[in-house]
């Protein structure tokens, strides 16, 4: 059966709050457990009102207290704002706590403005040394060599598994190069999207723990009783984005009818092709959507991502999604 996933960025709805937000991130994972999602991770943002998993080694240990089954991880950390020290600790102790449910999947962008990423008192210049990075913090989650003096405690031998994770060619040349996994940002970056699979696939270097590429696609989805519905709790999550790419980030909005009215048409037009890789409708609709896209492009695994103001709503999308996966899992299996 096909994989499937959440990606979480606890989304804080206008009128609550980061706590609100972070419980209800909880609820969702315990709720995706129940679905038959293999993954629920959660990703690094900073100096966003409207996402709540900042910290997110703490977040996800939130998480995965709540959960039983389910693996956890973050997609991703943004190295670049860290020392691989630092979160080869971080990630050890999760998986120390939570033994082999734990995920580590890696960015090269900073996830925020340059002014916090100077706050975050990491060089500008560190995602120079991203793959040098990478490969520091894969070392740090083997098992100790005789006389090794530089050791991640808790962390070593652990072998928590790394997941590279891009919207441009370089992520996918360097997930070939080491033999990992690859996840592609198609949720909102997907114009590279079809280069960059081919690349890490023509390109993979087998490794010890990866013989074969693994490859990870990101979309939304925005699945409710109705098509029309649907449109609606989307409008969310395109008035979050338009106001994130025109310098004005918030809490995520409440949905409106025909937001296409409400805005600037070239604004909407790139929030169109910014969130291109989407199952928008009912349950027919998003099933037929994400069919197509597994047909195109062929991935090993979906991690599939939606903010939705209303949280009971959001959970009713990822059960239809769920039922979708599952659906388009066995027609891939009869093929």
């Amino acid at each position: 059966m096909l994989p499937y996933s959440v990606l979480d960025l606890s989304p804080v709805p206008d009128g609550s709050d980061a706590r609100a937000a972070l419980l209800n991130s909880a609820d969702l994972a315990r709720h995706a457990e129940d679905l038959g999602y293999r993954r629920f991770w959660m990703a690094e943002h900073h100096n966003m009102p409207g996402i709540a998993s900042a910290a997110t080694s703490v977040t996800l240990g939130f998480v995965a207290a709540a959960t039983k089954t389910i693996r956890i991880g973050a997609g991703g950390v943004m190295l670049p704002n860290h020392s691989p020290l630092v979160i080869a600790e971080q990630f050890g102790t999760l998986a120390t706590l939570y033994p082999d449910r734990v995920d580590l999947g890696l960015g090269r962008a900073p996830g925020t403005d340059m002014g916090t990423a100077r706050a975050l008192r990491r060089n500008l210049d560190a995602s120079d040394s991203f793959p040098q990075d990478v490969v520091e913090l894969m070392a740090y989650f083997e098992p100790a060599g005789e006389g090794q003096r530089l050791r991640a405690i808790p962390g070593e031998g652990t072998r928590v598994p790394l997941f590279i994770l891009g919207s441009s060619l370089f992520g996918a040349q360097l997930a070939a190069h080491l033999g990992l996994p690859y996840a592609f940002a198609s949720h909102f970056a997907p114009a590279a999207l079809d280069q960059a699979v081919e690349i890490y696939r023509e390109t993979y270097r087998p490794s010890e723990r990866w013989p074969q590429p693994y490859f990870i696609l990101a979309a939304n989805v925005f699945a409710a009783d109705t098509d029309e519905e649907a449109v609606f709790l989307k409008s969310s999550m395109e008035q979050a984005f338009i106001n994130l790419r025109t310098g004005h980030p918030g809490k995520l909005p409440r949905p409106v009818e025909d937001l296409a009215s409400k805005v600037d048409p070239m604004a909407k037009a790139m929030v169109d092709q910014a969130l291109a890789v989407s199952a928008t409708g009912s349950p027919a609709s998003v099933e037929g959507a994400l069919s197509r896209l597994v047909e195109r492009y062929r991935p090993d695994e979906v991690i599939l991502t939606g903010q939705i103001h209303d949280h009971a709503a959001r959970k009713r999308s990822f059960t239809i999604a769920a039922e979708a996966m599952q659906a388009v899992g066995k027609a891939r299996q009869a093929a």
